[in-house]
């Protein structure tokens, strides 16, 4: 075989190898988007460090044909254990969900996602020197089921009006339910109402409670599913939020518009903040 024959074979092979390359891809690619369209979710996330040293607030978001699920974990404790507690609680969920059987029980699923991010802490970390609020969504097949522990809301934006869907455990919210219960008198329950301290959360050795969704939340198209830590909603108002999530644009560029309100406040020692939108489709 001459040179030149050498040359042309070698040119054909690479070309055909190209040509491989390129069917793969484009077999690849419409299946992505598949998964992108059976989701029937946008996401988008954005945070701030605000006046603080260090940034304490992590989230992740892991996508399957099964459905969406994105958790937000607020870090608290000294040096960097709650910086440490953010990242493990989100990896931690974000190992779990990424096998899809974790969405055909989702109450089963947070629990035991709860669970390994309380026993993963400590063993990461000394006895008190990281905790974290944590809240975690899933959205499958139009359907949201959330579940919280701490002060990180979940909150849906629909005919323009935000409304919470998780309450919290804060000392003050734990008041209003034993005032509910008839455990505390009205005089008790209203002395606690300024109490914003958390009495439960992850990174504790008592660790057990998990607020739930009593049942899904349907949703039919257009809403928009937001996670945010008390940075956030401490800082900013209400309607500013809901004033961000009616304007058009994209999940992300609401997530983005969202955290910069906390840029742009006037308030003193903000504390670090984020958020967490989804847009159903």
């Amino acid at each position: 075989m001459t040179i030149p024959e050498t040359s042309l074979l070698l040119l054909g092979l690479g070309g055909s190898m190209l040509l491989f390359i390129r069917i793969m891809m484009a077999v690849r690619n419409p299946w992505d988007m598949s998964l992108k369209k059976r989701s029937g979710c946008e996401s988008g996330a954005s945070k701030t460090i605000g006046d603080r040293e260090l940034q304490e607030d992590e989230y992740g978001i892991t996508e399957t044909e099964d459905g969406i699920m994105a958790v937000l974990a607020d870090g608290m404790g000294k040096q960097f254990g709650g910086k440490i507690a953010a990242r493990t609680v989100v990896q931690v969920f974000l190992d779990m969900f990424e096998d899809k059987n974790t969405f055909y029980n989702p109450q089963y699923s947070f629990r035991r996602a709860f669970q390994g991010a309380n026993r993963e802490i400590l063993n990461q970390l000394e006895e008190n020197q990281g905790s974290a609020s944590v809240a975690a969504v899933m959205v499958k097949e139009r359907k949201l089921y959330y579940s919280t522990v701490g002060n990180v809301k979940v909150a849906v934006y629909r005919n323009q009006e935000l409304v919470p869907v998780t309450s919290g455990h804060t000392i003050s919210m734990l008041a209003k339910q034993k005032y509910k219960e008839g455990k505390l008198t009205r005089q008790e329950a209203v002395s606690l109402l300024d109490h914003h301290r958390l009495y439960n959360y992850v990174g504790q050795d008592g660790f057990r409670d998990v607020e739930f969704f009593d049942t899904p939340i349907s949703l039919y198209g257009g809403e928009y599913v937001l996670l945010m830590t008390d940075g956030l909603y401490e800082t900013v108002r209400w309607k500013d939020i809901e004033d961000c999530l009616e304007v058009e644009g994209s999940s992300q560029e609401k997530a983005f518009a969202i955290i910069e309100l906390v840029n742009k406040s006037q308030k003193e020692e903000k504390d670090n903040a984020a958020a967490v939108v989804l847009q159903i489709r």
